[in-house]
This record gives structure tokens, C-alpha cells and sequence, in this order.
């Protein structure tokens, strides 16, 4: 469980930054997939999650990215071309890591689309990069956390998983594990994105415990369902919780 506060300092301060702050300036471009979705395997490891989430309004991040604690978070993104961009702008949900020119955000066409004026958006998106301004946002998707099984995980001598639908604006700095009937507990490690891993992880039902960073402090609830003995590569389990 050290290693999960050995990077407390640096991610409390990132949420910090994040809660309440002003608008920061920077730019932002996108990238072209079908249907001006995300995509599958961005580096978040979410999977079908990250290409349909928010009606595929989603972004690579660079800086905010933050070794993979940064995935999940949403952004209010609006660019500075008053002639084809909207006042509202575009709220946005980080599923991958992406470096472009100078740029914040690689966002997903529909997303980069969403900051236009009405029938502005040929006009936006022929700039390739703009000017934007952005600022953290919570997320809010009416349903509980959920525990996305990786489809590389093997029963039952691999687990690998991502929380998916997470509310707030909370980063997830940890996750153990331990069979519902004990009080010991195993930490996973973060595998890359927001998907952690355990091998060889105790056979049985499995209760989850999920360490988040909030500013100025670290928290962990456990949550209210556990993981089914049987539990399978591809499915997400409702865990009837959320992160406050």
C-alpha cells in the first residue's frame, strides 16, 4: 500500500489545481475514427466504454493525463474563435493519452464538433488546431461506479480491471481486493491507464476497496457489491456504489 502514497503529494496537488480553478489556456486538435467516436484502445484500457461514453464525446490528454489517475476526468472545453465557436463549449471525458502541437486536448471529432456555433462546424474543423480555454468539470452519469473485468484477464489466475462511469471529480489513486469473508487485503497495481491488476488474486467473492484523491486529501471506501467468484473477462459488475 506504500506505493500508492508515494505519489499522494504530486496527484493532491493536481486535484487541487483542478477543483474551482479558472479557465486555463491552451489548444486543442482531433483525430478522425468512425462515426467521430473514440476508440477502443485508447490508453486508459476502457475499452468500449471509452469510444461510446458521452455520446462519444471524449479526449487524449497529455500533462492531465497524470501517469493514468487523469482518465475519467471531464473537461469543459471551449475554443476562442468567436465567429465559429459556441459560448457553451464542449464537456469532454478523458479516455486516452495523446501529444500534439503545443495541445492539451486530442479530441474525438464529435467532441471537437460540440464547440461550435450551429452549422459552424465544417468551418472549426478545417482550423485543425484552435485556441481554447478549459477547466475541470465534475462528471455526472446518473448510475453507479462499475468494475470493468480487462478482456486480458484470466480466470482465475489473472484479474485486471477498470472502474468505468465514475462520478464526481475524484481520481482514483489505488484499488486492493480481498475475499469477502477475510479481513486481509491484496493491493493491485496499476497496470497502465486506470486498469489495475493482481495475479494469482484469491478465488472466491471479491470485496474492493478503492483508495481517490480529492484536494487536500486521500480517501478509500469499500465498496458496497463484490466481485462474483465467477467472475469473467469483458463484463462490468455494478458495484451499487459511488465515489464521494
Amino acid at each position: 500500500m506504500g506505493s500508492y502514497f508515494f505519489f499522494f503529494p504530486m496527484i493532491l496537488l493536481l486535484a487541487a489545481t483542478c477543483y474551482g480553478q479558472r479557465f486555463q489556456n491552451s489548444r486543442a486538435t482531433y483525430y478522425g475514427s468512425p462515426e467521430g467516436l473514440g476508440t477502443e484502445t485508447g490508453a486508459c484500457g476502457f475499452g468500449e466504454f471509452g469510444k461510446t461514453v458521452n455520446n462519444g464525446e471524449v479526449a487524449g490528454v497529455s500533462s492531465l493525463y497524470s501517469s493514468g489517475s487523469g482518465c475519467g476526468a471531464c473537461y469543459l472545453v471551449k475554443c476562442k474563435i468567436p465567429t465559429y465557436c459556441s459560448k457553451e463549449g464542449a464537456k469532454v471525458v478523458v479516455t486516452d493519452y495523446g501529444e500534439g502541437d503545443r495541445t492539451d486536448f486530442i479530441m474525438s471529432k464529435r467532441g471537437y464538433e460540440k464547440m461550435a456555433r450551429p452549422n459552424m462546424a465544417p468551418q472549426l474543423l478545417a482550423y485543425g488546431v484552435v485556441d481554447i480555454e478549459y477547466r475541470r468539470v465534475p462528471c455526472s452519469y446518473n448510475r453507479n461506479l462499475e468494475l470493468r473485468i480487462h478482456e486480458h484477464s484470466n480466470y482465475p489466475s489473472y484479474l485486471a480491471l477498470a472502474p468505468i462511469y465514475k462520478d464526481g471529480m475524484s481520481d482514483i489513486t489505488g484499488i486492493d481486493i480481498g475475499l469477502e469473508d477475510s479481513e486481509e487485503w491484496s493491493p493491485m497495481r496499476r497496470a497502465y491507464g486506470t486498469v489495475f491488476d493482481i495475479s494469482n488474486p484469491p478465488i472466491g467473492s471479491l470485496r474492493v476497496r478503492i483508495y481517490y484523491a480529492i484536494p487536500y486529501e486521500v480517501k478509500s471506501v469499500q465498496l458496497t457489491r463484490a466481485i462474483p467468484t465467477d467472475w469473467k473477462a469483458g463484463v462490468a459488475y455494478d458495484t451499487a456504489s459511488q465515489l464521494n
